[in-house]
């Protein structure tokens, strides 16, 4: 008896299923709710995307509408900028270098506008 669970042991990480890696990364138009600006490069690995913060709504993947009230950042392109890391559904990597990016933003102040352009 003692024999059969040791060997189920030595088989047991050999039975579970290999967990698949998307080579895709998720899309940023599923980015809603609170959202953590990170600028820091020292903490850029703990980022899901990297962004470009563009002057130019017309060249920007996302249109994105500042919420002052985290309850009603509900709806992708519309953002809750939290003040703290802990807090945030979403941390984003800003840099400086639009080339770097994976997509680029732009806020507007009409929330009606905010739309994701994927």
């Amino acid at each position: 008896m003692q024999v059969l669970f040791t060997l189920w042991l030595a088989l047991l990480p050999f039975l579970q299923p290999t967990p698949t890696v998307s080579a895709a990364a998720p899309s940023p138009c599923r980015i809603y709710g609170s959202v953590y600006l990170e600028r820091d490069p020292m903490y850029k690995s703990m980022a899901s995307h990297i962004v470009f913060v563009g002057e130019e709504e017309a060249f920007a993947d996302m249109v994105v509408f500042r919420e002052s009230n985290k309850l009603f950042a509900d709806a992708p392109a519309i953002w809750y900028i939290t003040p703290n890391k802990a807090f945030a559904d979403h941390i984003l990597y800003v840099t400086d270098q639009r080339h770097l990016a994976d997509f680029t933003v732009h806020f507007t102040d009409v929330r009606a506008i905010a739309t994701c352009r994927d």
